[in-house]
C-alpha cells in the first residue's frame, strides 16, 4: 500500500527537472508548480509574465481538484537552496523570477558563481500566515494529504526539531500510511531497518559516526531506533469496522495533531549566526550558523550543529523560543556593517534578572524583522475581530504579578531552549544610566514589541549609552 494518495490527474508529472518555466509556444508559457514530494502540476498559461499569484493558485487548485479554501491554506514559493520567499497574491512570479539574481545579492552572502548558477523552482506550501487552530476544522482529505506531506518532510529533514520518542510515534503513523496496517509476518526490524530514512530523520538512522559512535563503544550499545519504530508501529490504533479511506484522514489528522505540539510548525526559515559564549583562556568565541524560525506565535532559534549530551540523539535543537509577548525587537544596519535582527527578552544572570539582548547576524534580518511586524499585526487584527464578535467584556482586573523566572537547568528535550548557549548582552538600568548586570530590570532598550498590558514584558523608556559587547 502505498502513501502518496493524492488524486493526480493524467496532466501531472511524477518528477520533472527543478526549472518552472518552459516555452511551449509564441503565446502560451508552460509553468511547473511542485508539491513537497517533488510531484509536479503542469500549467499551461497564457500572458504568463503578468499572472498573478492568485490567479495561478486557482489554477493548481482546480488541477487537484482542492476546495475554495485552499486558497487560504496554501501559498506559492519560490524556492532555492540559497533562499525561500513566500509570495503574496499580487505578486507575478515571472517578473519575480526575473529578479532573483538581484534578490539573492540583497539577502544572502552567497558567491557570485553560486548566486549566477542557481535557480528557483515555484512550490506550492502551506502559507505561513494559516492558522493552526483553522487546520483541526479541514476535513477534505486532499488538503490534509499534502499539510502531512509537508509536515512529514520537514521531520525527516531536520527542520522541526523533535525528540527520539516523537519521532518514531511520528514515524510509526507514516508506517501505517505507506504500509497499511501492521503484520507480523512481513513488518519487522529487520524489514524497517532497511527503509528507515522514509519513517525516521536522517541523524537518528545514521550509525558509527562521529562522536557518538566512540562514546557507544566504551559503554552502552547506540540505540536501535527501528526497535522503537516497530513497537510504535504495533501501538497505532486500528478500527475494523472503519473504510481505508476515513483510517487514512484518521491519520493524517493525527500525524498533524502532534506536530502542532511543535512550537515551531509552519515557521518560516531564515539563516543566520549569533555570537558563541566565550570559551578557554583567550576567550576565543567565534560565531554559530542557526535557523531563524518565525511564525504566527513566535521567534525560535534553532542550533543545527550542536552536539547533545549522550542521552539525546545528535541533531537540531531550539536554543531560544520566545512568543511575541515576550519579546522586544530591532533590525539595525549601520553603515558599512552587517545587518542585525536585535531580540531582547527577560531572563537572569548568576540569580539576578537582566534584560538580555541576542544579536542575528544576517542579511536576511531585514526580511525577520518585516515578518514579525506582520505576524504581530494579523494576531492584533485577529483579536480585535473576536473581541467584536463576542459578548461584552468582563470588568477588567489587575494584571497578574510577574512570576519569577525559573533557574536554568539542562533539559534533555530538543524543545526546551538552552539559553546557556547563547551568547548575550545582559543589562539593567539603575536609573541613571544602562549597565551590565545590576540587580534590578527595569526597562526596554527597544520600542518595537507587542503592545499589550496584560504581557509580562514592558517597554519604559530608550537610553543611548548601551555598552556593546
Amino acid at each position: 500500500m502505498e502513501g502518496d494518495r493524492l488524486t493526480v490527474p493524467p496532466n501531472l508529472e511524477d518528477r520533472s527537472q527543478r526549472s518552472s518555466i518552459s516555452s511551449t509556444g509564441p503565446r502560451t508559457l508552460d509553468v511547473l508548480v511542485y508539491l513537497i514530494n517533488d510531484a509536479v502540476v503542469r500549467l499551461t498559461v497564457d500572458n504568463l509574465p503578468s499572472a498573478t499569484v492568485l490567479e495561478l493558485h486557482r489554477l493548481i487548485r482546480d488541477a487537484l481538484r482542492l476546495p475554495e479554501y485552499a486558497l487560504e491554506v496554501f501559498s506559492l514559493w519560490l524556492v532555492s537552496p540559497l533562499l525561500e520567499v513566500q509570495l503574496k497574491p499580487k505578486h507575478q512570479p515571472y517578473k519575480v523570477c526575473r529578479q532573483w539574481h538581484d534578490l539573492l545579492f540583497r539577502f544572502t552572502s552567497c558567491s557570485e558563481d553560486e548566486i549566477f548558477e542557481d535557480e528557483p523552482s515555484l512550490q506550492l506550501r502551506r502559507n505561513v500566515f494559516f492558522p493552526k487552530r483553522k487546520e483541526l476544522q479541514i476535513q477534505d482529505e486532499g488538503v490534509l494529504q499534502l499539510l502531512y506531506e509537508e509536515a512529514k518532510y520537514n521531520i525527516l529533514e531536520g527542520r522541526y526539531p523533535c525528540d527520539p520518542a516523537d519521532c518514531e510515534m511520528l514515524g510509526a503513523l507514516v508506517c501505517r500510511l505507506n504500509l497499511g496496517p501492521y503484520d507480523p509476518g512481513q513488518h519487522t526490524a529487520c524489514f524497517l531497518k532497511e527503509k528507515l530514512d522514509s519513517f525516521l530523520p536522517s541523524h537518528l538512522c545514521r550509525r558509527g559516526h562521529g562522536l557518538f559512535s566512540a562514546l557507544w563503544k566504551r559503554g552502552t550499545r547506540p540505540p536501535a531506533y527501528e526497535q522503537g519504530l516497530l513497537h510504535a508501529y504495533q501501538m497505532v490504533p486500528e478500527d475494523g469496522a472503519c473504510e481505508e479511506n476515513a483510517a487514512l484522514h484518521r491519520h493524517y489528522r493525527a500525524y498533524l495533531q502532534k506536530c502542532h505540539e511543535l512550537p515551531y510548525y509552519g515557521c518560516a526559515f531564515f539563516s543566520g549566526e549569533i555570537d558563541k559564549p566565550s570559551q578557554g583562556f583567550l576567550h576565543r568565541g567565534g560565531r554559530k550558523a542557526v535557523s531563524v524560525a518565525i511564525s504566527l506565535e513566535g521567534v525560535y532559534i534553532i542550533d543545527s550543529k550542536e552536539k547533545l549530551s549522550v542521552s539525546v540523539s545528535p541533531g537540531q535543537h531550539v536554543l531560544l523560543g520566545l512568543h511575541f509577548q515576550e519579546l522586544s525587537w530591532d533590525h539595525t544596519f549601520p553603515s558599512e556593517e552587517e545587518h542585525i535582527l536585535w531580540l531582547e527578552f527577560d531572563g537572569e544572570s548568576e540569580g539576578t534578572a537582566v534584560n538580555k539582548l541576542l544579536k542575528v547576524y544576517s542579511k536576511q534580518a531585514e526580511l525577520m524583522s518585516g515578518l514579525i511586524e506582520y505576524c504581530i499585526e494579523l494576531n492584533a487584527a485577529a483579536e480585535g475581530d473576536l473581541i467584536d464578535s463576542s459578548t461584552p467584556p468582563p470588568e477588567p482586573q489587575s494584571p497578574p504579578a510577574r512570576r519569577p523566572h525559573p533557574k536554568l537547568q539542562r533539559q534533555n528535550s530538543v524543545l526546551c531552549s538552552r539559553i546557556q548557549h547563547l551568547s548575550t548582552i545582559d543589562y539593567v538600568d539603575d536609573g541613571k544610566e544602562i549597565r551590565r548586570v545590576k540587580p534590578r530590570r527595569t526597562v526596554s532598550f527597544f520600542g518595537r514589541q507587542l503592545s499589550n498590558t496584560a504581557t509580562s514584558y514592558s517597554a519604559v523608556r530608550g537610553a543611548e549609552n548601551l555598552e556593546q559587547g
